[in-house]
């Protein structure tokens, strides 16, 4: 016959592995370890592309009364633009922004922007920058140099354009992006109106993407 002695040991084995496997089971699972997420590379989309208008922005600013900064956007753009990363000096950026597209939340504002005191959409509906030599300044970054022309009036403008990426589309297409962001002088290209009341300078930021023809 065993003795008393046995079975106390005996049960203190059988309590200690029914304790140990209810603590494996209630222990929560821990998700599988996956490398942190990388920006995807900007190599690789050269070629000519076509601007998407559809997934495209263009917006600007401006000081109003010298109290609050003002924002507007164009809801037309086209053109396009070429990258060659094997020699990015033959890059190339053209663009044209429909001024009739003017859009800042009110259809009375917006008709005087249009107005010949200010933009004179009827007389020069179109905005455009068409680029003259591009210079590769990192991997992801160049300063492009052309010609802005705007009411009429042309001038000289260096930007910095950064790739923002590229990559497939949902059918199938090629896409690239790039982007910019510039201040002008509106007095300089003739809209000299209401310089009390609006400042002088003006940032433009263009958000573009293309499709690869």
């Amino acid at each position: 016959m065993k003795s008393a002695g046995y079975w106390l040991a005996l049960t203190v084995v059988t309590l200690g592995i029914t304790i140990a496997g209810t603590a494996q089971q209630s222990e929560p699972s821990r998700p599988a370890t996956r490398p942190a997420d990388t920006q995807p590379a900007a190599a690789g989309g050269g070629g000519a592309y076509k601007i998407d208008p559809l997934h495209s922005s263009n917006w600007f600013r401006i000081r109003h009364l010298n109290v609050a900064n003002f924002y507007g956007r164009f809801n037309e753009v086209e053109g396009d633009f070429t990258l060659d990363d094997a020699n990015p000096a033959t890059a190339g950026l053209n663009v044209q922004v429909k001024v009739e597209s003017v859009d800042t939340n009110n259809a009375g504002r917006d008709k005087h922007l249009k107005s010949a005191e200010l933009f004179d959409a009827e007389q020069y509906p179109t905005m455009a920058f068409k680029s003259q030599a591009v210079t590769k300044l990192n991997e992801r970054d160049y300063e492009v140099r052309g010609e802005l022309t705007f009411r009429g009036v042309t001038r000289p403008l260096t930007v910095k354009v950064t790739r923002t990426g590229s990559g497939p589309g949902m059918r199938g297409e090629f896409r690239a992006g790039l982007e910019t962001t510039f201040e002008i002088k509106r007095s300089e290209f003739g809209m000299t109106a209401l310089m009390g009341g609006l400042g002088d300078d003006v940032l433009l930021t263009f958000s573009l993407e293309g499709v690869r023809q």
